[in-house]
Parts: C-alpha cells; structure tokens; sequence
C-alpha cells in the first residue's frame, strides 16, 4: 500500500522532534523566484511547501505548482485560501475548515464546491482544523473570511475548538496568526492544545525568528510554518537557522 505525505510527514516529526514547512505565495513572486526558494529550502533541511493564499490573481496556479514540484523532492502541498487553488500536481492538500469562524461558506461551503474536483485529480488530503488566533493585525485571512479570530488571552477557547476538530475526525489542527501578522500565536494556546488535543498541531504566522519558532516548538508545536520572513529575505543562512532550531531531536541542532 502506497504510504500517504501525511504518514511521511509525521515521520519526519516523529524523526526530528518537529518539521519545518515553508508557504509559498504564489501571488507574491516570479515563476523563477518561487523555484530559487523552493530549492534553498529543500537544500537547507525545510521538510515541505505550502502553496497557497488568500487571494488569487495569476490565471497560471496549476503551472507554478508543477515547477515547484519539478524543482524539489520535498513534499509539495495545497494550502488552499479558496477552492480554485487546486493543482493534480501537488503531493497533497490541507482540506481546510475555518472552525474558528461561524461563517458557513468557510466552514463546509467552500469544501463541497471543491470536492468534485479533488477527487478528479485524485488529490491527497489532510482534513485540517483552521483557526485563526488574534494576532495584533487584521489579516486577509481574517478579512477573506469575514470571521473574528480567537483571543490570543484565552486558551481555553482554542482548547475547545481543537476537542471539537478531535471529536469530528479531524487529522491536524492549524493555529494561524496570519500572514504578516505581527504577533505569532501565543506560546500558552499551543501549550494547552498539546496537553488536551491528541492532534498534531501546525503552526504559522507572525514567527520571525529560529529562537520563536523553537520556543513554539517547545510549547507543543509538530510542524511550524513561515511564509513572509522568507519571502522577503531569500537568505538560505536564515532558513538552516530556523530548520536547526525546529528539528530539535536532529542530532546536528
């Protein structure tokens, strides 16, 4: 039976205390700068792309994420802010509901339009709890979706928000600031979701430097994310650095 990129994954996070996976924009770069990032992280120890955004401008998705897929052996997977961010290319998709939010069209709607299409292309996915945590900022993400994020002071919250996604199946929890947010998800809500929520949790946005990703890691964190701090400096330096201080059980960190 052919192993998932969700078992490969977990492997990796199993192997080296947490993975690091790098979001890649499409909207926000060049065909030729997504393929240079792409291949400085696969070079320096990140463990898989993201590929995905809130909006959409290019009419060429499908293509750029079958360069990317050309250019790495690293997993490739849809992180999808709609439905029309849907490539056969792509190892897999986080299949998202925004169960922070009590807007109908993110939390099923937006899943039923795409599904078709998914199982079409026979595309992988990893039903995924999205929810977004208060991070200083209004984010597109937040904007997108019309949908008021979790308070970052209370964890309880976020607590019962993840035991709902435990209880319906769910195979991950994702815990978003946002991109360009300019607070990361607090320390305490990862902390308290690991000691009560028996998912894996993903974590992204507003983490600047390998010293916060590695605190996040601590606090419970199975994979951590960074999309803008990479995007606006392809320093190949600074992504090492943060793969070093992810990867916690790798016997070179």
């Amino acid at each position: 039976m052919k192993k998932s990129t969700f078992y490969d994954l977990m492997t990796v996070c199993d192997e080296k205390g947490a993975g690091y996976l790098v979001l890649i924009d499409p909207d926000k770069q060049s065909v030729d700068d997504m393929i240079h990032i792409a291949e400085l992280c696969e070079q320096q120890g990140a463990d898989g792309l993201l590929v995905g955004g809130s909006l959409l401008f290019s009419l060429d998705f499908d293509a750029r994420v079958k360069a990317l897929k050309e250019a790495v052996s690293i997993p490739v997977v849809l992180f999808p802010g709609t439905g029309m961010q849907l490539s056969a290319h792509a190892d897999a998709m986080l299949f998202l509901s925004l169960i922070s939010g009590r807007n109908p069209h993110f939390l099923i709607g937006e899943q039923v339009h795409a599904a078709p299409m998914i199982r079409a292309m026979d595309l992988e996915t990893i039903s995924t709890a999205y929810m977004l945590v208060e991070s200083g900022i209004t984010t597109a993400a937040q904007f997108m979706s019309n949908t008021m994020p979790l308070p970052r002071h209370k964890p309880e919250i976020a607590v019962a928000h993840g035991l709902a996604a435990q209880y319906m199946g769910m195979a991950i929890v994702y815990l978003e600031g946002g991109s360009g947010a300019e607070q990361s998800v607090p320390d305490a809500i990862i902390h308290t979701m690991s000691k009560y929520v028996e998912l894996p949790l993903i974590v992204g946005g507003g983490i600047k430097t390998p010293e916060e990703a590695r605190q996040k890691v601590e606090a419970g964190a199975s994979f951590i994310v960074t999309g803008t701090v990479i995007e606006n400096n392809h320093d190949q330096q600074l992504i090492h650095d943060f793969a070093q201080a992810i990867h916690v059980k790798d016997g070179s960190a």
